[in-house]
């Protein structure tokens, strides 16, 4: 008989204990948040409990202005929380870090640099290029863009402008990847070509990632959890586990279920 400790580990077991390296766990824990405006209080978020384990795909849904962009910027460290808790493998998330990057809807691309330098971005800044530059080159070989180094960005699709802003993220090794509607504004052919891109990056890479999207098939095709948020100020309304291996088929009857369980959550069930 061959002891736990000696077994040798099963695949699925491999990818666990490396994700668990390269990907983080975030936890937000009675998060409240709101704004002071001209007319007052403006209250976003409502004791907010999320958990994201290391290397889980989670994907939020909820009706438009309800405060899902919001949490993406708590968890980023992009603002601080009015009450409550956000942190990162145990330790309080307090400003931005090269460990969680965003992917916003815009590809925000500097019109005069090269896509090389603008996917260089992040390691400039942080004054380690000169000795990590190939870093830059394995992330537009990630993305397909490898023949793009030299080009602009008014030189380039809308779907190689979003790869662009990938790669960016990607060359900063990130344990968590914030995804802000970074699809919504592709035609509708590049971004199902996106979806399937996003997936493989997830996969290859190992990181967490944390989707805000309106779309409720992109959801259930990329996420394997979705979690449904009431309008303002936002609470969960319920999670919902997409148990479906990948790669996931559009037709598939299972996600066309999931797909009428989550128009229900949102109110939308009469509609389809």
């Amino acid at each position: 008989m061959v002891s736990a400790a000696a077994r040798k580990p099963l695949p699925e077991e491999n990818a666990e204990n490396a994700a668990a390296h390269t990907a983080s766990r975030i936890r937000v824990e009675q998060v409240s948040h709101g704004f002071d405006t001209p007319a007052g209080r403006l209250e976003v978020l409502e004791n907010v409990d999320l958990d994201v384990a290391p290397g889980e795909f989670v994907a939020l849904l909820g009706p438009s202005g309800c405060g899902k962009s919001t949490l993406l910027r708590l968890v980023a460290g992009l603002e601080a929380a009015s009450t409550g808790a956000v942190s990162q493998d145990g330790m309080p998330i307090a400003r931005p870090d090269p460990s969680r990057i965003v992917v916003f809807q815009d590809p925000t691309l500097f019109p005069w640099r090269t896509v090389w330098d603008n996917v260089a971005l992040g390691l400039q800044a942080r004054g380690i290029l000169k000795q990590e530059k190939g870093r830059v080159d394995a992330a537009l070989r990630k993305v397909g863009l490898e023949g793009f180094a030299k080009a602009y960005p008014h030189q380039l699709s809308g779907g190689m402008a979003q790869r662009a802003a990938l790669a960016r993220a990607l060359v900063n090794n990130p344990r968590l990847l914030i995804l802000d509607e970074p699809l919504g504004k592709l035609d509708s052919l590049t971004r199902l070509e996106m979806q399937g891109e996003l997936v493989s990056l997830w996969q290859k890479n190992g990181f967490s990632v944390l989707l805000v999207t309106h779309d409720v098939e992109e959801a259930l095709f990329l996420a394997q959890r979705v979690v449904i948020f009431s309008p303002r100020p936002a609470k969960i309304i319920t999670g919902i586990a997409i148990d479906r291996p990948y790669p996931r088929h559009r037709d598939d009857p299972v996600l066309t279920g999931l797909r009428h369980e989550v128009l229900n959550q949102l109110g939308l069930g009469k509609s389809w």
